[in-house]
């Protein structure tokens, strides 16, 4: 299997929208994409936050969709660990001579090799035995669960819309999705959302005659009261706004990229940042990940190593296409909505669990080890034969908010985020 098959697991594939569902968004469909909201959970493709931002700092949500196998990518390196790995995945463990990294719990899987600077450096890190706080195997609940953040309350919205929401001058290009004119749930609420395919599309496009078509729509909506004129007004402004990063050139930034889901993305993403328009939130997905059959061993043409070595080499490309300016104010994590179990099945994969691993990359990061309580990989440490969930992912990215946004609202109304939610002692992920 390489790493552009998918497995066909019903769950995750019913959970992603059909080519038609995604639809066209760009030039005049851009009115439209100013009010839309919904779901898009496939192949790779970002969705920003932007709008005032003080501190100038960019934190990037990296979805791992399709729930990736934590203990392949960040892997435990005790005695006991690795004889219970050996006897649990003897056709897919990461043996520890293979291993690379210097803390002293856990090594890194030699597919993150393009990224072992920056964890030597102390820009990458990692949270280990993070989850929900009630995990599940479901692809569409845990992806819907993880992106609301809210469990145990009535919020419908998303955890990001929630945040952007605490501004109350807040404008529709601080929800922004790149890929699809369907909004993840994490952007889901009463804060407006734009979706384009990327930063080329944030222009109108031009008649024949080359009058262009904001005067026109313009006129055509002066007059009258409706939400559809209230849209369509507000779309015109955010294309005015937004027009400095409409001519950006993005075949030379791509050129810097290896082929693959995230070339594009990266790229549009890199080009943004550079061009300081007050971003301050970028989801992205990078999807593909759930290895029930042919996961394989750490070697190249197998789908975890390839998948890995793809991340890992476009993060690379990502951080070095930073301007100065930018360098030191962006910060990567990821997320993904549950682990895999310990145990390989009989097609060298691993089926649905509960604990994972998040990685940070960036400003602000602790890095250069693995954060949080590890239960260990003994029978009795396990949970229905998954890593337990020692951590819970809203604490890690309770710390990001608060570390890279010092000065916003969002600081200091983080209960409004997270509602409900404490968050766990001691993990210290962040400076």
């Amino acid at each position: 299997m390489t790493s552009t098959q998918r497995c066909g697991c019903p769950d995750y594939e019913s959970s992603l929208p059909s080519l038609g569902r995604r639809g066209f968004l760009g030039g005049a469909g851009l009115l439209a994409g100013a009010m839309t909201a919904g779901s898009l959970f496939d192949g790779a493709h970002r969705q920003v936050a932007y709008g005032a931002n003080p501190d100038g700092n960019v934190v990037i949500v990296l979805s791992l969709r399709g729930g990736s196998d934590g203990v392949s990518v960040i892997v435990p390196k005790s005695p006991t660990d690795q004889a219970n790995l050996q006897s649990k995945r003897p056709g897919i463990i990461v043996p520890t001579d293979r291993l690379i990294g210097s803390d002293p719990r856990f090594g890194l899987h030699p597919a993150l090799a393009p990224l072992l600077p920056m964890w030597t450096a102390g820009t990458f890190g990692a949270v280990h035995a993070v989850g929900m706080s009630q995990p599940n195997r479901s692809h569409f609940s845990s992806m819907e669960q993880v992106e609301r953040a809210a469990p145990g309350s009535g919020e419908r919205t998303g955890w990001i819309n929630r945040a952007i929401g605490l501004d109350p001058a807040a404008k529709p290009e601080e929800v922004m999705q790149i890929g699809s004119n369907m909004v993840p749930t994490e952007l889901v609420g009463p804060a407006a959302s734009l979706g384009i395919d990327s930063l080329n599309d944030l222009a109108l496009p031009r008649l024949w005659n080359d009058q262009a078509l904001a005067g026109g729509l313009r006129q055509t909506w002066s007059t009258g009261t409706s939400a559809l004129r209230d849209g369509v007004l507000t779309a015109l402004d955010v294309v005015g706004r937004l027009e400095p990063v409409t001519s950006t050139d993005l075949d030379p930034i791509k050129a810097q990229f290896p082929q693959g889901p995230l070339r594009e993305v990266l790229a549009n993403t890199v080009a943004l940042v550079n061009a300081q328009v007050g971003a301050k939130v970028i989801t992205i997905d990078y999807g593909d990940w759930d290895m029930h059959t042919g996961l394989g061993p750490p070697d190249p043409g197998n789908w975890m190593y390839d998948h890995l070595t793809h991340l890992a080499q476009s993060l690379k490309a990502f951080f070095a296409g930073l301007s100065p300016a930018m360098a030191n104010k962006v910060t990567v994590v990821t997320i993904s909505e549950f682990g895999r179990r310990i145990e390989q099945n009989g097609e060298n994969g691993v089926d649905h669990g509960y604990g994972n691993c998040m990685l940070l990359f960036g400003a602000g990061v602790r890095g250069g080890q693995v954060h949080g309580q590890w239960p260990g990989l003994a029978d009795a440490d396990l949970i229905d034969g998954d890593l337990a969930v020692k951590q819970d992912y809203r604490s890690v990215l309770w710390e990001i908010l608060s570390s890279r946004f010092p000065q916003s609202p969002v600081s200091g109304s983080l209960s409004t985020v997270f509602p409900g939610f404490t968050p766990d002692a001691g993990l210290d992920c962040m400076s």
